[in-house]
Parts: C-alpha cells; structure tokens; sequence
C-alpha cells in the first residue's frame, strides 16, 4: 500500500469511462475476443457522509482491491461474482500503458446490471440503524427490543435495505419496498444470501479477533439473467470492523474502518449539505493506518 502513488482520479485515454463512483473509475475494455468487460480502478479518494472528501488517503484504492478479490475467492460457495481476474499480464493489451495508474487497484469484472439497492446486514446496532431505532424502535421497519443500548450485538442478524441514488445520498427502506420492485422471491433469495454472506464474514473474522459489526453487499444481472454479487466485498468503506478484544456494548467501540473520518467531521460546523471541509494531514494518516491494519489481519493473520 505504502509504494503505491497517490492517485484521486485516473485518467486512461482512449478507454472508455463509464463511470466515476465515490471511489471506483469504471472503464469498458475488449478482452481480445470481442467480449465487453468492466475494469474497475479503485482510487484513493474517500467518503462520508454521502460526500467525496478532497484529500485522497494513498495506498487505500490497493487495499480495497484486495480485500474485494480476497472476499469474492471465498464466497463463491456462496454465491458467484463478477470477478475475472486482477493479473496486468493477462489484461487486454490496450491498458499496459497505464500500469502506473492501475497497478495493483484494479480488477477486470463481467459486464453486468447493477440492481439498484444496496443489501444492508447490521449485526450489531450502530451508526444510522441506532439513530432510526432510537426514534422509531425498528431499522428499515424490522422491529427491535426496547432496552438495546448503543453498540449491542442483535439476537439474529437483521436485513436493512437502502435505495442506491445516483446523487450519492442512499435511503434507507423495508424489505417490502424492495420487494415490490425486484420481486417476491428475488428479494427473498438476496435477503438470504446477504445474511449467510455476513455470517460467514462474522465467523471467518471473530477468531481473528475482528467483529462483523455490519456490511453492505451489491448484486448485478448478468446478459443471461443469473444474479451474481459485485462492486466491492467486505471493505473498510463497505463495513464497520470492531475489535473484539475490547468490545463492550454501550461503549464505542475501537474500529477499523473511516469512523476516525467520520468522528472528525462531526466535531466540525459542517452541515452535511455543503462541500465537506478540508481535512487535516493527521486525520488522513490514521485514516490510513486503519486501513493497513485491517488489511494485515484479513490477509495474513
């Protein structure tokens, strides 16, 4: 992480841009046989709140790419991804110009369509699910025990919805506003999945020493219909990771994930409706530290 440039846009002429995300450039390539594929080049840049950040976070694009490549190789029992391959050697030859830039932070994927939710699995309650709890007892219209305090581990882990808004500011929604969209039984099978998927990253990390606390998934439809998992895969941008040595409910938690950025933030005057304020070298850095930690302990602990 620590040998790669910084980079908060890239820039690969003559490739088709798709897309530009909070933190994913998406580029349409040929694969030599005539075939469109998407690669993904995960930059620095960063989010909160729903809005992109100014300064980037280096070396935070590489962790995510493999953090996502690690989660898809074992998941697939689960369900299938559009994951092909991450190897510059085996990409199309139009992009070996741009190893500088892609290097490391990238990912050849299947040409799919997104479905447009994300597929929240919260087993702890915290961030936006505790503030609609304290207001309403329920997350996403899932009612919840009343005497749950801040940080609590669910009995069951529970399925929370969100829009996916092309203005980057997600809603959540219940489970049967999702439904009458996708459908009855596809809504119940990605249900399913996304609970098993969080169980097994809950299981897999809690020997390490690493809480689940909660994540979010992205399913695609791929040309012949079947509906694979996609974007990224348990991340840092993507969850909240706890340390479990520590971890007692009611009281905040050590974390591994951009609450550092979020907890600044909200010191700050900031409306969350404006641009976000300039954000200091020291926030960034152990920003940036978090990120390498939880990235050692998934891969090599």
């Amino acid at each position: 992480m620590n040998e790669l440039k910084p980079l908060y846009e890239s820039n690969l002429q003559g490739i088709k841009l798709l897309a530009r995300g909070k933190v994913r450039d998406v580029y349409e390539v040929e694969n030599g046989e005539g075939q469109k594929q998407i690669l993904f080049v995960a930059s620095d840049r960063i989010s909160a709140f729903d809005h992109l950040m100014t300064s980037p976070v280096a070396g935070k694009g590489a962790t995510l790419n493999q953090l996502s490549k690690f989660w898809f190789e074992k998941t697939r029992h689960i369900i299938p991804n559009h994951f092909i391959r991450d190897d510059l050697s085996q990409y199309p030859r139009a992009l070996n110009e741009f190893s500088s830039q892609i290097e490391g932070r990238s990912m050849l994927v299947e040409k799919c369509e997104p479905l447009p939710f994300e597929f929240v699995v919260r087993g702890y309650i915290a961030g936006s699910g505790w503030s609609e709890y304290k207001r309403t007892g329920a997350v996403c219209q899932v009612k919840l025990p009343s005497d749950l305090v801040k940080y609590q581990r669910l009995e069951k882990p529970i399925f929370t919805p969100a829009t996916k808004k092309s203005n980057g500011h997600d809603e959540n929604i219940s489970f049967e506003q999702m439904a009458e969209i996708l459908g009855y039984e596809v809504a119940h099978k990605l249900r399913r999945i996304s609970i098993e998927l969080y169980n097994f990253g809950h299981e897999f990390l809690e020997p390490k020493g690493i809480l689940l606390a909660d994540t979010k998934f992205e399913f695609g439809k791929l040309e012949n219909g079947e509906i694979v998992l996609i974007d990224e895969l348990m991340t840092p941008d993507s969850s909240r990771f706890w340390r479990k040595e520590n971890y007692k409910a009611g009281r905040v938690p050590e974390n591994f994930d951009k609450q550092i950025l979020r907890d600044y933030l909200e010191s700050t005057n900031w409306d969350k409706k404006s641009p976000p304020p300039s954000i200091p070298e020291k926030i960034i850095e152990r920003t940036k530290e978090k990120y390498l930690e939880i990235q050692k302990i998934i891969l090599y602990c």
